[in-house]
């Protein structure tokens, strides 16, 4: 497969940040039950890593991550990479968690064209430059939820469909459950920033899948406030209904 130099970085960086933040959790044990500062020097090694590595590649590109200060310049610029560091730190905390990612997004005058997706724990990195082998829905369809928030129109929704639950962490690792077949449906109705969706968004929608708000309507990107708060991602045979039980 040929991919270019977007394609290349974004799953280049993804994946080594991802690599460092393993080689970071080992410490995970040495550092005096304080986890709190333990998760976020996590996520400010991950950032300084990828910042760097985007600025020595594409030096006239702007970032949008987590981790940094939102410098509003990025409004005017062509390309705009959109970053998070480390989804899923609440998981990345617990010893033995696969399911936290690195998130590393390329939007082009505001339309996402390239992204990587790393599972470090897992040893995979999901691109949009990958080929998917075509999947059909199971019977039951499969939701995948978070453990503690589980807000009430997905909830309807999969109780509507007869759906069973699936639950998993970040939000990262919830969009690769669908890429990869593990699951059908991914919706989120609790509250986002740009970052946490911008590269599974960009996987999945090279991969096939249905993406948008809950209520249809595009995702936009590089936008002055990144919130962004709810999301859908499924088996686009699975599309019509999901969205008709997340609307009511």
């Amino acid at each position: 497969m040929t991919r270019t130099n977007d394609e290349r970085a974004a799953i280049d960086i993804a994946a080594a940040a991802g690599e460092l933040l393993l080689d970071h959790r080992k410490s995970l044990g040495e550092n005096d039950g304080d986890v709190a500062t333990f998760k976020n020097a996590a996520d400010r090694l991950s950032h300084e890593f990828i910042v760097s590595e985007l600025a020595r590649r594409f030096p006239a590109d702007a970032v949008l991550s987590e981790e940094g200060a939102d410098d509003l310049a990025r409004l005017a610029a062509d390309r705009v990479w959109i970053v998070d560091p480390l989804d899923g730190t609440r998981e990345y905390g617990e010893a033995g968690r696969s399911d936290w990612a690195v998130h590393v997004a390329l939007s082009e005058n505001g339309v996402l064209t390239t992204g990587a997706v790393a599972m470090p724990a897992l040893g995979v990195t999901y691109s949009s430059s990958d080929d998917r082998t075509e999947r059909g829905a199971s019977t039951p369809v499969r939701v995948v939820v978070s453990r503690t928030r589980r807000p009430e129109p997905v909830m309807r929704m999969a109780d509507s469909m007869g759906a069973k639950l699936i639950e998993m962490g970040s939000a990262g690792a919830k969009a690769m459950a669908v890429v990869s077949g593990e699951a059908d449906i991914y919706a989120h109705a609790g509250g986002q920033y740009e970052w946490d969706s911008a590269a599974p968004v960009a996987v999945a929608r090279a991969a096939g899948l249905h993406v948008s708000r809950i209520d249809g309507s595009e995702l936009r990107y590089n936008q002055e406030n990144p919130w962004l708060p709810d999301l859908l991602i499924c088996r686009p045979e699975l599309a019509p209904k999901a969205l008709e039980e997340l609307g009511r």
